[in-house]
């Protein structure tokens, strides 16, 4: 028995003793390691979706950002906010160690 000529057959026409064999001898060579997939970055914008992000009034975004916990995450240019959604919630989410 050729496990190469085993894998071209199709499941329903194996016997049993066949499909007991492909199972309990592997092939390591046909493993592919897994792909790692960057998730695109998801982005909000000005104070509004700092808020909305939040799920917080405009005033309260406002004291978020002026609080410079998410600073990380924001890239201003003159008045037009940026913000990676997903490190903003992760540096909220953290205690501040040594606030000096």
């Amino acid at each position: 028995m050729e496990i190469t000529d085993l894998k071209q057959k199709p499941l329903w026409q194996m016997t049993g003793e066949e499909f007991l064999f492909l199972q309990n001898n592997p092939q390591q060579n046909n493993k592919q390691p897994f792909e790692t997939i960057d998730k695109p970055k998801k982005y909000v914008y000005g104070m509004l979706g700092i808020a909305k992000l939040f799920n917080c009034s405009i005033p309260t975004a406002n004291r978020i950002k002026k609080s410079k916990r998410i600073d990380k995450a924001i890239t201003q240019i003159g008045r037009k906010i940026i913000v990676d959604a997903e490190l903003a919630l992760e540096l909220a989410g953290r205690k501040i160690k040594d606030k000096k």
